[in-house]
């Protein structure tokens, strides 16, 4: 120590100034305190091992009772400058205090306690099934390899693990190190070594087996009720807004565990946003047809486009066209358009054919000119009184137009009655061949995602 007290401690212990001093640098590793994916910072328990020798630390142990090892403080002796490269900590000092251990040879053993915060690069695309590969560079801060060479302690080129706490949440895969030498830009021509540790750790995805995925496998399950619910009923509007807001909580609790600004989004977030999707526009569509059905408004048919893509293609595939239209309904209402764009029937032919049906035929001379003739010839040739004649024509004409008119205004609201009802049913057929094309979606959708999500990685 009075070598110290003469020389100082700045620079290094050696006999001259060309020579390089090797340290042995190994990492033990306790406890994953912390993996902070928000902020991308591993946080972790360690013990450093250093090794070197002190030329200026040496004695004869025969001359002072046998001693060959003595502890001091770490402050009155040279310390390399082993820095973690990749810190994020806001602490001046990583380090606990700890004695040195230098034997009679000049061989010193120094292992301080430390708290980690390493930077680490976090993917989180499988989340909650996800394994992270964090490094931890150390290397000498201030002298490259001719003044300082750093190795592995005793070869051994990982964490050692002989002291190691397991975690709740993550557990360790794999650990591996390797020693590499840069050139950065300050000095281009002298290398500068380096120790990289690199953990890999796998999350144990127990806690949010029941917080996340039982959940949504729960809702999921709903979600498929969702499209088999008529789309004119309320309990559907319901039913779908509650899981939309179920899907919506879990997003939520998803955010707080992964970054803000992550690189990658979580493929079960991405299921939850495509349910909440898929919900969103059966709910739509459910709500068009509450609205026609309960309100009774004016109802449009549907768009020739829609009505072949769904009734003629879609429901085709599905083999339910048949369930949903009976074909004599059809036909009879491919009759009806085809009878209302072609126009009703000669106005004197119905009028005569109600006449013949009121007066079983007796007044056949109001639509065939030839037989009134031959009428009038009749009651002439039997003396029939004409002005009687004439009352019981006007009287038969006027009750025949009340009777067309009534007619008419029946034939004309039962037409209007059976075109809203043909509407609102070609409506409830598009709806329902539509939720049954979201659910063969929304099944397929969950298969491929259960595959990528728990067997992709």
């Amino acid at each position: 120590m009075d070598r110290y007290d003469q020389y100082g401690r700045v620079g290094r212990p050696v006999v001259n100034t060309t020579d390089s001093i090797n340290v042995e640098f190994g990492l033990s590793l306790i406890q994953i305190l912390n993996v902070d994916e928000r902020n991308q910072v591993l946080e972790t328990n360690v013990w450093f091992t250093y090794n070197w020798v002190d030329i200026m630390l040496t004695w004869n142990k025969t001359e002072h009772d046998g001693i060959d090892s003595v502890r001091v403080p770490s402050d009155k002796v040279w310390l390399p400058d082993i820095v973690l490269y990749n810190f994020a900590d806001p602490r001046l000092k990583e380090q606990r205090e700890a004695l040195v251990v230098v034997d009679n040879n000049g061989g010193v053993l120094w292992v301080p306690q430390a708290i980690l915060r390493s930077s680490c690069q976090f993917e989180t695309t499988y989340f909650p099934f996800d394994q992270q590969i964090c490094k931890l560079k150390f290397g000498s801060w201030t002298y490259d390899g001719t003044k300082l060479d750093l190795n592995f302690l005793r070869n051994e080129q990982n964490f050692s693990l002989t002291d190691y706490i397991p975690g709740t949440e993550w557990e360790i895969i794999e650990n591996i190190g390797n020693k590499t030498e840069l050139f950065y830009d300050c000095c281009p021509n002298t290398p500068y070594p380096d120790l990289t540790f690199y953990l890999t750790i796998k999350r144990k995805v127990a806690f949010y087996s029941f917080i996340l995925i039982l959940p949504c496998a729960l809702l999921s399950l709903l979600t498929l009720v969702i499209f088999w619910v008529p789309p004119e009923s309320p309990a559907k509007l319901v039913l779908g807004m509650n899981v939309f807001v179920a899907f919506f909580v879990l997003l939520l609790l998803l955010s707080e565990s992964t970054p803000k600004a992550a690189d990658s989004v979580p493929l079960i977030g991405a299921y939850f946003c495509l349910s909440m999707v898929m919900i969103t526009f059966s709910t739509i569509l459910s709500t068009i047809v509450a609205n026609m059905f309960f309100r009774g408004v004016r109802i449009n048919r549907a768009p020739r486009w829609l009505r072949v893509l769904m009734i003629d293609v879609v429901a085709r595939v599905f083999m339910i066209r048949d369930k949903l239209i009976d074909p004599a309904t059809e036909a009879q209402q491919k009759y009806n358009w085809a009878m209302r764009k072609t126009g009703e029937k000669n106005t004197t032919e119905l009028k005569c054919a109600k006449v013949r049906l009121l007066d079983d035929g007796k007044e056949e001379r109001f639509c065939n000119p030839s037989n009134e003739q031959h009428d009038q010839q009749t009651i002439i040739h039997n003396n029939i009184d004409m002005d009687r004649l004439s009352l019981m024509r006007s009287t038969l004409a006027d009750d025949i137009r009340i009777i067309r008119e009534i007619m008419e205004n029946y034939r004309d609201k039962k037409a209007k009655a059976e075109t809203k009802e043909n509407n609102l049913k070609e409506w409830k057929i598009i709806c329902c061949v539509t939720d049954r094309l979201f659910f063969l979606l929304y099944l397929i959708i969950n298969i491929i995602g259960i595959v990528v999500i728990f067997f992709g990685h």
